[in-house]
C-alpha cells in the first residue's frame, strides 16, 4: 500500500507515518511536508530512518502534488492547527489568506490530485466545527471532586441535541461562528464527501479532540497540555485567562498512538462511496481541566505561580470533550493512553529537552 502523509514531519503526521510503517514492511509512505512550523526538521531524520521518504512541498502548490502520486491512499495532516489562526492574535502571524489556502485550498488541491489516483481520502478534522455559542451555551456546573476545580456538564439541566455526559457527538450543533479555523475545516469535511460520492472513493473524516504527547510543538494557542507541562517545568510565566481566571476550562487529550491505531483500522474496512466520519478523542475519561493539569504539575516539578486574567477571549470556551462513542461501537476502539501517562510522558520529554520550547517556537 502507498501513503501520502500530508504534514508528515508534524507531531501527529509523523507519529501516523510511524504507525503505517509498523503496520507491514511492504508499506511505501512519504511524508510531505513544507517544514513551516518550527521544530518539524526535527523529525526528519528518524522518519527517514524507518523508511519513510521525506519531500519538502506544500499543500497550496498543486503542482508540488501533481509531481508525487500515484498513491492508494492520502491522510491529510497538514493545516494551521490554531483556533486563532487567521485572527492576528498568534506569535506565528497567520494571515486569514493564509489560514484559507492552508486549510481549504491545499485540501481541494489534495482532493483533485486523490481523485485522478483513485486514492482513498483521510482527513484530520477537529472538534472546533462545533459552534461556539452552542459550546458555550452548555449548562455548566464546577466540579472539586479531584482535587482542583473543572468544570463539568450539569446533567440535571436540559441539554442540546447530540451532548451528553460523555461529550458532544457528531450530531452536535456546527452553526457559525465555529471560528475562521473550524469553518476552513467544516468546508474542508463537506468538499471532500461531494469528491468520494462523485468518484465513488473511500473517505475517512476524523474530527480529532486535543492531541497531546511527548515530541508535540506546544504552544499556548495550540498544544496546550505540552505547553502547559513544558512552561511549568521551565518555571516560565503562565496565568490562568477567561472564565473567571480560575483554570476551570476543560478540554479532553488524545495521544497519537491511539489515533493510529484507529486509522489503521479504518483504512482497512474502508468502501469506496461511502464516507464515514466520527469523532476521535480521549473522551470524559481524559478531560482535564488547567487547574487540574496543574495540581498535577505541581506534585511532579513542585510548586509554580500562575497568573490570573478574568477576561474571557472571543473563540474561548468553557468545556469541549468530544463523544467517541461512535468510534468505539464501529471499531471496538478505546483509547489506552490516559491523561495521567499522557502527562507523564510530556513531562520526561520536558526533562531531558529543556530548550524545547525554544525549538518549537
Amino acid at each position: 500500500m502507498k501513503y501520502l502523509v500530508t504534514g508528515g514531519c508534524g507531531f501527529v503526521g509523523a507519529a501516523l507515518c510511524r504507525r503505517l510503517r509498523d503496520e507491514s514492511p511492504k508499506n511505501e509512505v512519504s511524508a510531505f511536508d513544507n517544514h513551516r512550523r518550527r521544530g518539524s526538521e526535527t523529525n526528519r531524520a528518524g522518519l527517514e530512518s524507518i523508511g519513510v521518504r521525506v519531500i519538502h512541498g506544500d499543500v497550496r502548490l498543486p503542482s508540488d502534488i501533481a509531481a508525487l502520486g500515484p498513491f492508494d491512499w492520502v491522510i491529510d495532516a497538514a493545516a494551521e492547527p490554531s483556533v486563532l489562526a487567521g485572527t492576528g492574535t498568534t506569535a506565528r502571524g497567520a494571515t486569514r489568506r493564509q489560514l484559507i489556502e492552508h486549510n481549504l485550498v491545499g485540501t481541494i488541491n489534495l482532493l483533485e490530485a486523490a481523485a485522478g489516483w483513485n486514492a482513498g481520502v483521510l482527513i484530520l478534522s477537529t472538534s472546533r466545527v462545533y459552534s461556539i455559542p452552542a459550546m458555550a451555551g452548555l449548562p455548566l456546573i464546577e466540579d472539586n471532586a479531584s482535587g482542583a476545580p473543572a468544570y463539568r456538564i450539569d446533567v440535571s439541566k436540559p441539554l442540546p441535541l447530540a451532548a451528553s455526559s460523555q461529550g458532544l457527538a457528531e450530531g452536535f450543533d456546527r452553526s457559525a461562528p465555529v471560528s475562521l479555523y473550524g469553518a476552513t475545516k467544516l468546508a474542508s469535511e463537506m468538499l471532500a464527501q461531494e469528491y468520494a460520492f462523485a468518484a465513488g472513493t473511500p473517505l475517512i473524516i476524523d474530527r480529532c479532540g486535543v492531541m497531546a504527547g511527548a515530541g508535540q510543538f506546544g504552544r499556548a494557542d495550540q498544544g496546550i497540555f505540552s505547553w502547559w507541562i513544558h512552561s511549568w517545568a521551565a518555571k516560565r510565566p503562565l496565568s490562568y485567562i477567561g472564565f473567571g481566571g480560575r483554570g476551570l476550562q476543560v478540554r479532553d487529550c488524545l495521544h497519537p498512538a491511539d489515533l493510529g491505531e484507529l486509522l489503521v483500522q479504518q483504512i482497512a474496512a474502508a468502501r469506496g462511496g461511502v464516507p464515514e466520519l466520527v469523532n476521535v478523542s480521549g473522551g470524559i475519561s481524559s478531560a482535564t481541566s488547567l487547574a487540574q493539569l496543574s495540581h498535577w504539575c505541581t506534585e511532579r516539578f513542585g510548586p509554580h505561580a500562575v497568573g490570573s486574567a478574568a477576561e474571557t477571549r472571543p473563540y474561548d470556551v468553557p468545556w469541549v470533550v468530544l463523544d467517541h462513542s461512535l468510534a468505539s461501537q464501529k471499531y471496538g476502539w478505546k483509547p489506552s493512553h490516559g491523561p495521567a501517562a499522557i502527562f507523564e510522558e510530556i513531562a520526561e520529554h520536558a526533562i531531558q529537552h529543556p530548550l524545547w520550547l525554544e525549538t518549537c517556537g
